[in-house]
């Protein structure tokens, strides 16, 4: 650790992830996503192993569900995101995917969310726009995210980028963040890896780092 001005700067995985300064953002779980996903049974069981590592430790969780507002209440942007993803050339005919009361909206029953974690909804990929994920990350004292969940390409890589110009540290872990598109999350992951605002670990490498503490 390395201390300026008044400043602790975190140099190690064990000092980024303390309890005490980092919370888990576990990224759109949802049922309606993960059948979607040719890998989701296996970036599932190790987001459940994330989860016990987080719970374990005392760290702070956050599961993001991402949610489709109502056809008429949609706008430009969303009727014409619709329209690109359900490959239909007509606004007329698109449906929205994820409405609350769609079963695809719900969050996969096996991470068996607890009472002392938060589930915040959002209609767009960075988890920080438009969510009180950043504020209540602020008002606890947080200094990083640990991020998993799906999908890389999507919604992983936007949360990251937001997280940092919001001067937080990411850490990724980089074995339970699943694709939908493994090319496209591949360039993301290395892309990120890249520009080096992010910590990127594995899950076993949270877990000795968590274990230190």
């Amino acid at each position: 650790m390395q201390n300026i001005y008044g400043l602790a700067i975190p140099e190690t995985l064990a000092e980024t992830v303390r309890p005490e300064t980092t919370a888990l953002v576990v990224y759109d779980m949802q049922v309606g996503i993960l059948r979607q996903m040719k890998d989701g049974a296996a970036i599932l069981q190790k987001v459940l192993q994330t989860l016990e590592i987080a719970r374990s430790a005392g760290i702070r969780i956050f599961f993001m569900r991402h949610m489709s507002l109502p056809k008429k209440m949609a706008g430009v942007f969303q009727l014409k995101q619709m329209m690109a993803w359900q490959r239909q050339s007509s606004a007329e005919n698109v449906e929205p995917w994820f409405l609350r009361d769609n079963p695809g909206f719900a969050l996969a029953p096996e991470l068996a969310v607890r009472q002392d974690e938060a589930i915040l909804d959002k209609i767009t990929f960075s988890a920080f726009e438009g969510t009180p994920l950043a504020i209540a990350l602020r008002d606890c004292g947080l200094k990083s995210f640990i991020i998993c969940g799906i999908a890389t390409e999507i919604g992983i890589d936007p949360t990251v980028r937001h997280g940092t110009d919001l001067g937080f540290i990411p850490v990724i872990l980089t074995d339970a963040c699943g694709g939908g598109h493994a090319e496209a999350a591949e360039r993301s992951m290395a892309n990120l890896a890249f520009m080096g605002d992010a910590m990127l670990c594995t899950v076993e490498e949270l877990a000795a780092a968590v274990s230190v503490q």
